[in-house]
């Protein structure tokens, strides 16, 4: 196991979703079908829950996930049982590259308010048993600023966008305090929305440029709001991710644009930052990470497909990282989840298994 920061992110890291067993897959269809009960789904998804988890310890990792094998998309399952959405089936799906996803998404359809039947805390109960105390557990949700994508706001609910903000921030302080109740100390807040503000055009947010500047501040504000009143021992991070759907990408571009106010002021302990590839852009925009503040988690091990990165060239880019934050303010995990859908990337299971050995190997041989 690498050797432990006081508290996570750790050295070794990862962004949390994993490759879907086909015999997961099989018995969600078979649930849709209706021929096995709610009941009888659940066990599967424990029998194989419980498998992931031993396989994420026997790769040395001190932050366990349950692989959002409960659901089928990272962000919109979270979304639509919030009061106030609902899913529905689009004209068309989210554009990636080359791609265009399945067709679903959410859309506000009241007051907005935390729902506490919520299903996620049931499920961050059931990984805390499985996990038993023999690592720390994560558990990832979309960020607030999610729900500022085109299209789920209703302007005839919320005519101002400063009011469904309020709701929103209100929202996720009592989502954060309820997880934290059930027993969740690692929380991560997946934001493909701010990211998008960073690149040159992003495909469901097209008519944001005129208003950039405005809009990075709102989900600045919007985020720190958000974790105003967290509890202290409550760890929570930022995935900042540009798309991942079958091995695509939805958008390009650097943090530079950012940088400057998130990185600066982002109240957060730690940032996961997608550097895998020349999308990414440069190391440059972390000199806006403050000294002793937010760990940066380098995502320079790709997810998207299952050749391995030379354990090398992975530490020489985190060397070059550290000449702009200091190296024990650093931490590695794969760029992105294996499966931000339950589709999930282009890669085998041992290819998944490979990868985060490599994180962990590469980590113990860098920090020590």
């Amino acid at each position: 196991m690498t050797k432990t920061t006081e508290k996570a992110p750790f050295r070794a890291d990862h962004v949390g979703s994993l490759l879907r067993p086909e015999k997961l897959h099989e018995a969600r269809s078979e649930f849709k079908q209706g021929n096995i009960s709610a009941a009888e789904l659940r066990e599967v998804e424990n029998i194989e829950i419980r498998r992931i988890v031993d396989k994420q310890l026997e790769s040395g990792l001190q932050a366990v996930s349950d692989g959002e094998f409960r659901r089928t998309w990272f962000h919109l399952d979270f979304m639509e049982h919030l009061n106030g959405f609902e899913g529905y089936v689009p004209e068309q799906g989210y554009a990636f590259k080359g791609e265009e996803a399945e067709k679903y998404n959410v859309r506000n359809n009241g007051a907005i308010s935390f729902n506490p039947d919520h299903p996620f805390l049931q499920d961050v109960k059931d990984l805390i048993d499985i996990v038993d105390a023999r690592a720390d557990v994560k558990f990832a949700i979309p960020s607030p600023n999610m729900f500022f994508n085109d299209g789920i706001r209703n302007p005839e609910i919320y005519p101002d966008i400063d009011k469904y903000a309020e709701d929103i921030i209100r929202t996720y302080q009592e989502a954060l305090q309820n997880f934290y109740d059930a027993g969740l100390r690692y929380l991560q807040l997946d934001d493909v929305y701010i990211a998008g503000l960073a690149a040159d055009t992003v495909p469901w947010n097209e008519d944001s440029g005129d208003q950039r500047d405005y809009l990075i501040d709102l989900a600045v504000r919007v985020l720190n709001e958000s974790l105003a009143e967290k509890p202290d021992d409550l760890t929570v991070t930022v995935h900042l991710c540009r798309g991942n759907y079958r091995s695509t990408w939805a958008f390009e571009g650097g943090y530079d644009r950012i940088a400057p106010k998130l990185f600066a002021k982002g109240n957060v302990d730690g940032f996961f930052l997608e550097y895998d590839d020349e999308r990414s852009g440069s190391f440059n925009p972390l000199k806006y990470i403050p000294e002793n503040g937010p760990r940066v988690v380098l995502g320079v091990v790709t997810s998207k497909s299952g050749e391995l990165e030379d354990k090398n060239d992975v530490i020489d880019r985190v060397k070059r990282a550290s000449e702009i934050v200091p190296l024990d303010q650093l931490c590695l995990s794969p760029q992105c989840g294996f499966a931000s859908t339950h589709h999930g990337n282009e890669l085998s299971e041992e290819q998944q298994w490979t990868k985060l050995k490599l994180v962990v190997d590469t980590a113990n041989e860098i920090w020590g």
